[in-house]
């Protein structure tokens, strides 16, 4: 381990080096998702400075495009001013306080506004009442408790298990780990993991010759509905991704489906969790992605987006039946689950100043216009021999890449060929992060003509770059 006296002060010249900077974060830090035996070499390391609007910029003065939000996050762009004046002007008078007996007002207006603008559906009981969080994982994880306590405070004591989907992700915890289906995350845990059951992906890329997405979403809700009818009585919540798996390869399910799995858990009488933590606010196309069916969920949780990308919080929506369902004398039908930071103020501040900017720049709106910009400059990609699909779900675009562009021949994983993609777009200033060999963009939302047009020509670029070199080194 290299020590201050090798590599000088966080301070003067040393601090304004990318390279000096990149020996003393792989001296001490300990990357998350990562192989760290790929840096510095493998996979390049940035280090960042600051950010301004969909850009970041590198200690070393280079722009790099932020075309994945800082993983799903940023909304509005790097520093939005109005979310950092609401940090700021919180901060003067609150920091935190403890939310287990104690209130205040960003966590209480916040709370009323969420619940102001929930998913509704016609003739269901309305969600009102909020459960926060510190992250899209724990809120996942809090979730899960709850459908599993409501059971067990009724007396229940079968309902145990969850229903999750084929290639779906929820976290890295051990509860939504358990109720996720990528290989790569879970098999090493799989010990420690809770068992749930699978039902199959509605993901439309998995249409026979002839199959339409609705067809498929039908034909994935038979085998959920077959899945309800051997394991009604154990099962107390199914849990999904509203119309895209985005860790599972950003991979898109028509909305027909939600509608499907909505009257088949009523049906059971199994609680329905919608996981909008990457798909809400705003990424979809609507406000929340389970709108585009006209269902709502038991169950509502939501992250990232949240605060705009400036900081951590998720919250857990649930429906009066469900609080309901915790209120008696023992304390051990309580709900006491805690996080330290329930509720930051500053973090309940930065949401509540992303819900404004949402009111005062109608930016569906906007959203919608960028999409179809997105959606045009896409296109083209569709005729690339080497991409199988192209697919969208407003400000969420995907690029398959695949040998030949045919489904059923995947590139051989030692080709890396995602990672190739990834180094070449950074020599180009754009900042892509593969799913495997899934290339997309989900860029914030303040994007502008002249970025979209490098990010799309930087794509094009990135792909070919990285067919060309897989080939050479074969």
């Amino acid at each position: 381990m290299l020590t201050e006296a090798e590599v000088g002060p966080m301070t003067g010249a040393d601090a304004g080096d990318a390279d000096s900077w990149r020996k003393r974060d792989l001296a001490v830090l300990w990357h998350p998702c990562t192989q760290m035996s790929e840096h510095p070499h493998t996979l390049p390391l940035l280090p960042i400075a600051r950010g301004e609007g969909p850009w970041l910029i590198g200690r070393d003065g280079r722009r790099y495009l932020d075309a994945i939000s800082s993983w799903w996050t940023n909304l509005f762009g790097h520093a939005e001013p109005r979310i950092a004046a609401a940090i700021a002007r919180q901060a003067s008078t609150l920091e935190h306080v403890i939310l287990a007996g104690c209130s205040h007002a960003p966590a209480v207006e916040l709370a009323e506004r969420l619940l102001g603008i929930a998913p509704r559906e016609a003739g269901r009981q309305p969600l009102t009442k909020v459960f926060f969080a510190d992250n899209g994982s724990a809120g996942v994880e809090v979730a899960l408790k709850m459908a599993f306590h409501w059971f067990r405070n009724r007396g229940v004591e079968g309902r145990t298990k969850f229903i999750a989907l084929d290639n779906g992700y929820h976290g890295e915890t051990l509860g939504a780990l358990a109720v996720g289906d990528i290989p790569l995350y879970r098999r090493v845990y799989a010990p420690l993991l809770a068992e749930a059951l699978f039902a199959p992906s509605p993901d439309a890329y998995l249409c026979e010759p002839g199959e339409t997405p609705a067809d498929r979403a039908r034909r994935a809700a038979d085998g959920l509905r077959a899945l309800l009818e051997r394991h009604a009585d154990e099962v107390c919540a199914l849990i999904l991704e509203p119309r895209v798996q985005c860790a599972g390869g950003m991979r898109m399910h028509d909305p027909l489906y939600l509608k499907l799995v909505r009257e088949l858990c009523d049906a059971h009488g199994v609680f329905l969790i919608a996981d909008e933590i990457a798909v809400g606010f705003g990424r979809t196309g609507t406000l929340f992605a389970s709108e585009q069916a006209g269902v709502q969920p038991d169950l509502l949780c939501l992250s990232k987006g949240l605060t705009g990308g400036a900081l951590p919080l998720a919250a857990v929506l649930a429906t009066q039946s469900i609080y309901d369902g915790f209120l008696d004398e023992s304390r051990e039908k309580a709900f006491l689950h805690s996080h330290s930071y329930t509720g930051n103020p500053l973090a309940c501040a930065a949401a509540l100043a992303t819900l404004d900017i949402f009111a005062s720049d109608d930016v569906i709106a906007r959203n919608r216009v960028t999409s179809q910009r997105m959606a045009a400059l896409a296109a083209p990609f569709a005729a690339h021999p080497h991409v199988a699909e192209v697919r969208q779900a407003g400000m969420i675009v995907a690029f398959e890449l695949t040998r030949n562009g045919n489904k059923a021949t995947a590139f051989d994983s030692a080709a890396r060929i995602g990672l190739r993609a990834y180094r070449a777009a950074l020599e180009r200033g754009v900042l892509l992060r593969p799913l495997g060999d899934v290339l997309y963009w989900m860029p914030p939302y303040c994007i502008d003509e002249e970025a979209l047009l490098l990010l799309a020509t930087t794509t094009r670029a990135a792909i070919d770059h990285a067919i060309e070199e897989a080939g050479a080194c074969a």
